[in-house]
Parts: C-alpha cells; sequence; structure tokens
C-alpha cells in the first residue's frame, strides 16, 4: 500500500558553481504531526527501507519531468539522527528544472512530500496515535505547494491514506468492545463476590 505524506519543510536553494542544489529534510523522526489523528516516524523507521531508485518529482506528477534521482546519483539521501535529508542537483540546461529551482530560491514553493510503502505500524488508542515502525519502499519524494507536516526542513503537506483510516475505525471499534466487555465482566465479578457475602 502507498502512501503520502507532505510535510513543512524548510527547502535550501544555494548555487554552486553553476549547479543548481537544493537540500532539505524530507522526513523527521518522533516529531507527532496530527491532523485527524496523531502519527509518529520512528527513529528506525528507514533502517531497512528500500531506496535503491527513488526520483525528485513535483507534486508526485507522474507526468511532469524527473528533477533528479538516486540511480544516476543526481539525488542523494542520508539519513541521521534527525531523519532523512535530500541533496538534489538540478539541471540548468533544462527549463522546468529551472523554473522548479527559481520558484524554490524565491520562496514560492518551500514544501517537501515523500511517497512511502510501510511494513510496520503501531496504533495507541489511548493517544489516538500511529508509529510508523519499518517503511518498506521509498517511491519518491517531492516539492510540493501544500504543507502539512510542520517539523521538517522543507515545507511538505500530505494527504490521508483512507485504508489506514478505515483501520484506525475498525481498531477503535474492537478497542471499545473489549474495554466495555472487561468493564461487563468486573461488574458480575464485583455482583457474584456481593451475592457470596449475603449468602455467606
Amino acid at each position: 500500500m502507498k502512501e503520502i505524506r507532505k510535510l513543512d519543510m524548510q527547502f535550501r536553494a544555494t548555487e554552486d558553481n553553476d549547479k543548481m542544489e537544493i537540500k532539505g529534510y524530507a522526513v523527521v523522526f518522533n516529531s507527532p504531526e496530527t491532523y485527524s489523528y496523531t502519527e509518529v516516524i520512528d527513529e528506525h523507521a528507514l533502517d531497512d527501507a528500500d531506496m535503491s531508485d527513488v526520483v525528485l518529482r513535483y507534486n508526485h506528477n507522474d507526468s511532469f519531468m524527473v528533477l533528479a534521482r538516486t540511480r544516476n546519483k543526481s539525488l542523494n539521501l542520508s539519513v541521521d539522527e534527525k531523519g532523512l535529508m535530500i541533496d538534489a542537483k538540478l539541471q540548468d540546461d533544462i527549463s522546468d528544472h529551472k523554473n522548479i529551482y527559481n520558484a524554490i530560491k524565491s520562496g514560492l514553493i518551500d514544501k517537501q512530500s515523500f511517497a512511502f510503502s510501510v511494513d510496520e505500524d503501531e496504533y495507541d488508542y489511548d493517544t489516538d496515535t500511529r508509529t510508523i515502525k519499518k517503511i518498506g519502499k521509498l517511491y519518491d519524494v517531492s516539492v510540493v505547494d501544500q504543507p502539512f507536516y510542520n517539523s521538517t526542513d522543507v515545507s511538505v503537506a500530505r494527504s490521508e491514506n483512507d485504508e489506514f483510516l478505515t483501520k484506525r475505525k475498525e481498531l477503535r471499534e474492537e478497542h471499545e468492545k473489549q474495554l466495555e466487555e472487561e468493564k461487563r465482566q468486573e461488574e458480575l465479578k464485583k455482583a457474584k463476590e456481593e451475592l457470596l457475602k449475603k449468602l455467606g
């Protein structure tokens, strides 16, 4: 299942020896982000993730020209204690690259997003928090127009995943039923104890 997260980050555009370069955090670990529920990405979520062929896009748009790619080393990904840092070198002889770079440099685009699959997650009913423990594959990182996560270093917006929200609702209902059953069992136990006291 592919999910997309858009984060509110600060993207940095720098010119180095006529190279158009952009840097920023696409993922920030242990930083709770809240929309209809809270989500946290564990610091070990990327430990075994497949990041062998990740592309940098604009708004996750498959029809828009790829801006950079790990396969040809124009996109470098590095994981540190804070999260996943991207370092992309755009080509100054491609007009779309120049336009995106200039929009980032001027502050018109300052958001980033990532598309990924989840191999393992946990859900805490009491705090309504989902913790992503293992990311299976990172498909792309994108510069985007709208933010969602506030903690990242290049602004990124994120879309809720309908499948997870359905699962979350089912888990919550199951948890509430379990709590009701435990309460009922406790009440039965108390009633039985009181009855035994009266009979004794």
